[in-house]
């Protein structure tokens, strides 16, 4: 018999302590993304669930976004901007209610964990399952990329350290930066060493990057934009530094509490909320009035705001 939408949500919040509880045993930190893409490919969307709300989101993924705060209130989970953390109190949930009925009782109730609940530890010889979300993404091969090798030139190798420099001191050795790049390698002896032995930039570490990164929220009117929460609009995007591979938005604010969400691609279809939440609640912005600064790193969906 098909389970319902609360059921589901339920048996998926306990999925979310296992998850974490796996990650304390295998030493890995999850953040709010990875833990529930993993509880949702574990418990799958039934039908309803799987129906897409405006802006893309499928019913079951909001409702499971939202309930996680079940989990908080209940002091087995701790959001914070690294990511998400179970309190031993959670990792003894598991241990104390480990069928879905009691479990939902009472995670609905309040019902504290029993004193006596003991945590659980890793079974002998645990490995960390792998991850029912990522076997459903393919990886693209690699084999050509690893036979690649690359001779190092000393022009190479001082550019690798100014864009190390540059992400400690990035407005200083911007300039630096441009003028290395346009200075001319030294004279080859053949064509075919210019060829094989190129001028390069510096070395950056870099992930796949969106086309387009808003700041939408409820302010967007004072940055010029026709109105808010449209992460359509020219005045809500963000623009990308390579040389730390961050987004950036500064603006000019009154004093203030101010709500946003972090929008790709000029659209809701792919959005981020407070601690890198997939379509999560709002990030939230108490400021004081002047210039404040809104960063945005794609590789970990993390901000950071001054």
């Amino acid at each position: 018999m098909a389970k319902s939408t609360a059921e589901n949500t339920f048996l998926r919040l306990k999925t979310v302590l296992d998850v974490l509880t796996e990650g304390v045993w295998s030493g890995d930190a999850l953040n709010a993304g990875q833990v529930l893409a993993e509880a949702t490919a574990r418990v799958p969307f039934n039908e309803h669930e799987a129906e897409l709300l405006s802006g893309g989101i499928p019913r079951g993924h909001k409702t499971l976004t939202s309930a996680t705060a079940k989990l908080v209130k209940a002091g087995w989970l701790v959001k914070g901007r690294s990511g998400w953390t179970i309190t031993e109190d959670g990792m003894r949930a598991t241990v104390a209610y480990p069928d879905p009925v009691s479990f939902a009782t009472a995670l609905d109730a309040g019902t504290p964990v029993p004193a006596d609940t003991p945590v659980p530890a890793a079974p002998a010889g645990f490995v960390r399952p792998v991850s029912a979300a990522a076997a459903t993404l393919e990886v693209p091969a690699k084999e050509e990329t690893a036979k690649k090798t690359t001779r190092k030139t000393p022009a190479k190798k001082a550019a690798a350290a100014v864009g190390k420099a540059a992400k400690v001191l990035e407005d200083a050795v911007e300039p630096v930066v441009k003028a290395v790049r346009k200075t001319k390698a030294p004279a080859k002896d053949t064509a075919a060493d210019a060829a094989a032995e190129p001028f390069e930039g510096p070395d950056v570490e870099t992930h796949p990057q969106p086309e387009a990164v808003a700041v939408a929220g409820d302010f967007n009117t004072i940055l010029g934009a026709p109105e808010n929460w449209a992460p359509q609009y020219d005045e809500a995007q963000m623009e990308f530094d390579f040389l730390d591979q961050l987004w950036k938005k500064s603006a000019e604010l009154p004093a203030g509490f101010y709500t946003f969400k972090i929008a790709l691609n000029r659209s809701w279809d792919e959005n981020y909320g407070a601690y890198g939440a997939f379509d999560g609640p709002n990030h939230e912005l108490h400021h004081n009035g002047g210039t404040v600064t809104i960063r945005y790193n794609h590789a970990t969906r993390d901000i950071t705001i001054n």
